[in-house]
């Protein structure tokens, strides 16, 4: 199916990223994966790629391109080859938009060009070992100091991506005290310097699949962070963070999708060339009708997704709208990359095999971002119910 949501720029982007993911990392793939992480330096080489500054404006060493297309490109460029980034992903489409919308313009100078250029990596840290789709009930604190030129910070979070390799790293934090009136109120975001004293990264979290990002727990104790790292307003944390939720969705849809698409593709390949009780599995009728069933659905992923991405460059693409995408390419996406692991026989359960990688990064899709049943929840509210 003829797509038209992306432009010949868009395209001459893609053939970059596909050269530069052919050469730069599926010969060294393996290696991260054993690491938890690419080498730091690497990061250093997509800032000089130009894939972190192409949403920042010109005069913080950016591009300055609206919309968010390329990251979907980068998105289906790397589930095309069965790799990610590292945690680049949180990088530039958790923690940018949060700088751009948030941040001033002393903090923009300051932050921003090493931002471009790899030299700065950051991460968000909001969920916390009793605080996960509930934010609300964060406990981390962060008291200002007696002369007000800091905060103190002190708490714990988990699960967090890019924690390891991180220099800067968005905290939420509850800078008033907990009222159980209004459990959205007194969350602010501190923007934390990792060399911070008292900040330390505590376990490297191992997970069943994106292997290659480093997901860590963190603490905070009596961490000293300048006033002049208050992102935006003091309290105001929560709604900052339900600003972003849209966009973190329709990207967690695109990865959900192109990771689909990639499986079918390995899928239709592999059938191809094994050969079974003398005769190819492609040949099967049930190998036929299954990657048929598979190609229709990821048929229907896509539109979703191409026109969810030209709903958000026009700024029109609503929170049920997100959270209708995310539900559908998520669980959608899973049944596809089963039943293409499926006809790969006991070869799609090893890990040398690309539908194998898929197959354990898909999972935690339904999970990040909301919870599928979150997701539910939205999406029923929509309808009066």
């Amino acid at each position: 199916m003829r797509r038209t949501v992306f432009t010949e720029d868009h395209e001459a982007f893609r053939a970059t990223i596909r050269d530069f993911i052919a050469k730069e990392v599926v010969p060294v793939y393996e290696s991260w994966e054993a690491d938890g992480h690419p080498p730091r330096d690497f990061y250093r080489k997509l800032g000089a790629l130009g894939v972190y500054g192409i949403e920042v404006p010109e005069e913080y060493g950016g591009a300055g391109e609206s919309g968010f297309k390329y990251q979907a490109v980068v998105s289906e460029e790397c589930a095309r080859a069965g790799v990610t980034f590292g945690s680049s992903g949180v990088h530039t489409g958790l923690v940018l938009p949060y700088i751009l919308e948030y941040a001033t313009e002393e903090q923009k100078q300051r932050w921003l060009p090493g931002f471009v250029s790899g030299d700065i990596m950051t991460a968000i840290a909001m969920t916390e070992p009793g605080a996960g789709s509930d934010l609300a009930g964060i406990s981390t604190t962060a008291k200002l100091s007696a002369d007000g030129t800091h905060y103190v910070l002190n708490g714990a979070k988990t699960f967090i991506t890019g924690g390891v390799l991180a220099d800067l790293v968005l905290v939420i934090c509850r800078t008033a005290p907990y009222d159980p009136a209004d459990r959205r109120a007194g969350l602010s975001i501190l923007c934390v310097d990792t060399t911070s004293e008292g900040y330390a990264v505590g376990r490297k979290l191992k997970k069943i699949g994106l292997r290659t990002s480093d997901t860590a727990e963190l603490s905070f104790t009596d961490v000293k962070v300048p006033v002049e790292n208050l992102l935006g307003e003091e309290g105001k944390g929560f709604s900052y963070l339900t600003h972003n939720l849209v966009q973190e969705r329709l990207a967690i849809a695109v990865g959900a999708y192109a990771s689909a698409a990639a499986a079918v593709r390995f899928a239709v390949q592999y059938v191809k060339e094994r050969k079974v009780f003398g005769q190819a599995v492609a040949e099967f009728q049930n190998t036929k009708f299954s990657l048929a069933d598979c190609q229709a659905q990821v048929l229907a992923q896509q539109a979703m997704v191409d026109q969810s991405l030209e709903l958000y460059q026009q700024g029109e693409l609503t929170v049920a709208d997100a959270a209708a995408l995310k539900l559908f390419c998520t669980e959608s996406a899973s049944e596809v990359i089963d039943k293409c692991l499926q006809l790969h026989g006991g070869y799609g359960y090893i890990l040398e095999y690309p539908i194998a990688r898929l197959y354990t990064d898909n999972r935690v899709f339904r999970i990040y971002g909301g919870t599928s049943e979150v997701m539910k929840t939205i999406i029923a509210k929509s309808l009066g119910l």
